[in-house]
């Protein structure tokens, strides 16, 4: 499921800038499902520029995260990507928010 979300992000991306150069041969996505459901991966691409950029993640019960980043390095209040910076909200969170609305 998460690969699929990360494979339509990247085609949306693509899609807004139609002057990228996007192979998915230089794309390489990686992942291990523990007993308890939880999943760690990683994936990596490299732009059309020749440089390549990874992702590190877990998904368990406390939500997705990004452990080890070049691409997502810090949010936008300089949070680092290490695993203790919070999770993305889940859907079933957002049906629950407005749920409650």
């Amino acid at each position: 499921m998460k690969a699929v979300l990360i494979l339509l992000g990247l085609a949306v991306m693509v899609a807004a800038r139609p002057d990228i150069d996007l192979d998915l041969e230089d794309f390489h996505h990686e992942q291990d499902i523990a007993e308890d459901t939880s999943v760690t991966g990683s994936y990596r691409w490299t732009s059309p520029e020749g440089v390549e950029y990874y992702v590190k993640y877990v998904a368990d019960e406390d939500g997705f995260r990004i452990l080890e980043s070049n691409a997502v390095p810090a949010t936008a209040d300089g949070v680092s990507a290490d695993g203790s910076q919070g999770s993305f909200i889940s859907i079933e969170d957002l049906d629950d928010f407005f749920d409650d609305k």
